[in-house]
């Protein structure tokens, strides 16, 4: 497997992002993506020289200010002034491996041609890419609007020589790492700052971080929901196939199907039961999986388009002779579907936290609260409490962003997406769930060794390697190193990309 990316118009998928993240490769710019750029650019230095009328954002002032005139001998000063001017951002740092992301997908958008960038400015951001050089981004400042202008200016601060890059996990000057790869800042020409701040990458680059974790814990929590079914002997009829058949939503379909391959051969699933019907939070699971599947085809669709889209502006357009100011850079494809998945994946969270409850409850000949001698040892009865708080918690955080809008540049930008938001706290909501996921197997682990028969053999395998790190709970111990350590293993479990999407 070559261990280059080579950048070109071919669509980027969602595999091969996780591809070239898990295996670390670096990207290259393919002899396609350099002549596309290096044409975009020669055609606007020409309308440039040969055209004194206004072009927005190439020749006049940004936003509000789009009816300035900006004289020639000004328009590198121009550039440099909005990516300076416009480096506003607060809050916690965003996470390395998304600010990584923004990089790959603003090279990826300025490589179709559209955008009239040097081809020194994308080379710079692909060293930056390839010499895992970061920028320091802040998660708050930009309104998913005119671009992520905020974040994308921080992105773009180190071409000036500019801003502060990560170097391992210490962060530092720019200007200190110049000299050791040997840059120098670059000079940005007509509509190249414009052409980095425009664009929706911090969205984009937290959309696909979250859709690669969201598909595998959508996968997780197919698993360990089998493991509480047999923990909490429930009936396997919910999934039969031809209930679903009945009601044919691809998730709940594929969910049924999963749950039965998980489980076939299961002692505990063929033994005859004496509760006829199950808690929703068990027998309905494919029907509220499912539905959290099919969202997540729904968003990885709309990120798919985004990341193989241009989203500055305004846009060059040279067989037509033109350039065009437009507003792909709105990000509202983006928010709603940002929050449409933190929805969804809300909702996972929700149904676990009451499988967990139902678990400790002392039904079915397991123990109240899963551990011999309740009352001396009150076993797993806080880990719920912990989950509920954090679901509580997803609830809250789930309230739609872009259902808000804030006026900005004098009115000139007067409707917003606020999909950067929505993007940051559906993070938020993805790495709660992982917590809630960890509980609920710690629970289902704990009442499946109570069973006098055994699960189906990969479910016994996949708990055989979970006790390595979370051992069977004799009596009462401190429940967060369970919790973390539970967290931990589901964070270094690896999925197959087939099994995702």
């Amino acid at each position: 497997m070559s261990e280059i990316h080579h950048i070109s118009s071919s669509l980027l998928e969602l595999s091969v992002i996780k591809d070239i993240v898990d295996n670390q490769k670096k990207i290259a710019l393919s002899n396609e993506a350099t002549d596309k750029i290096n044409n975009s650019y020669e055609f606007l230095s020409k309308k440039i020289k040969n055209n004194q009328t206004p072009i927005y954002g190439i020749n006049t002032g940004f936003g509000s200010l789009c009816n300035v005139k900006i004289s020639s001998e000004n328009l590198s000063k121009l550039q440099e002034n909005l990516v300076t001017s416009h480096a506003c951002g607060t809050g916690e740092y965003v996470p390395k491996a998304i600010v990584k992301l923004m990089l790959l997908l603003k090279i990826q958008s300025l490589s179709y041609g559209y955008s009239g960038v040097q081809l020194v400015t994308v080379a710079r951001l692909v060293a930056m890419y390839n010499a895992n050089v970061i920028p320091v981004v802040y998660t708050q400042g930009s309104l998913g609007a005119s671009g992520d202008l905020s974040p994308l200016a921080h992105m773009s601060l180190p071409l000036l020589g500019k801003g502060d890059v990560w170097l391992e996990d210490a962060i530092v000057p720019t200007s200190s790492i110049m000299k050791e790869h040997n840059w120098s800042p670059i000079t940005l020409m007509a509509k190249e700052g414009l052409a980095l701040l425009n664009g929706t990458q911090f969205m984009s680059a937290y959309g696909v971080y979250m859709l690669l974790k969201s598909y595998k814990y959508s996968y997780l929590a197919d698993v360990i929901s089998a493991v509480s079914i047999d923990a909490f002997d429930c009936n396997m009829s919910p999934f039969n196939a031809l209930v679903h058949k009945v009601r044919p939503h691809k998730g709940q379909l594929e969910t049924a199907a999963r749950i039965n391959e998980i489980l076939q051969d299961s002692e505990l699933g063929a033994a005859e039961k004496t509760n006829v019907q199950d808690p929703y939070s068990f027998r309905c699971i494919p029907q509220v999986h499912g539905a959290t599947k099919d969202t997540l085809e729904f968003v990885h669709q709309t990120f798919k388009t985004e990341i193989n889209a241009v989203t500055d502006n305004p846009n060059i357009f040279i067989e037509e002779d033109l350039i065009i100011s437009g507003g792909n850079f709105h990000g509202q494809p983006l928010a709603l579907a940002l929050d449409y998945m933190a929805i969804a994946m809300s909702e996972l969270g929700s149904i676990s936290e009451r499988r967990t409850y139902q678990l400790i409850s002392g039904l079915r000949d397991l123990p109240a609260f899963l551990v011999s001698n309740p009352g001396l040892n009150s076993g797993f009865m806080i880990p719920q409490y912990t989950a509920a708080s954090i679901v509580s918690q997803n609830k809250q955080l789930a309230t739609p962003a872009s259902i808000d809008s804030i006026v900005s540049s004098n009115g000139q930008e007067d409707h917003v997406s606020m999909g950067a938001n929505g993007a940051t706290k559906c993070l938020r909501i993805i790495d709660n769930i992982e917590t809630i996921l960890a509980i609920e197997l710690m629970n289902a682990s704990q009442g499946l060794a109570f069973r006098n028969k055994k699960s189906s053999p990969f479910v016994m395998s996949f708990i055989e390697n979970y006790r390595q790190v979370v051992p069977f709970l004799e009596q009462d111990r401190i429940m967060a190193d369970d919790i973390h350590a539970s967290i931990a293993f589901l964070q270094s479990f690896s999925v197959d990309s087939e099994l995702l999407f």
